[in-house]
């Protein structure tokens, strides 16, 4: 369960929920394909996806 960032915080960044799931599905995959074995052990790419989006990164 994602508890931090908050989901509606999340949503009323985005616009809406599907577009969420889509924006925060695709940056995952990609990183999963580009970043380096060490680095995924550390966070999981949905969540370090989520924050990007949280925190203004990813649009």
């Amino acid at each position: 369960m994602l508890l931090e960032p908050p989901i509606d915080a999340l949503v009323k960044k985005v616009g809406n929920p599907y577009k969420l799931a889509v924006l925060v599905s695709k940056r995952a995959k990609y990183l999963q394909k580009v970043e380096p074995e060490e680095v995924r052990e550390k966070t999981k790419e949905t969540t370090q996806a989520v924050n990007e989006v949280y925190s203004g990164r990813i649009i």
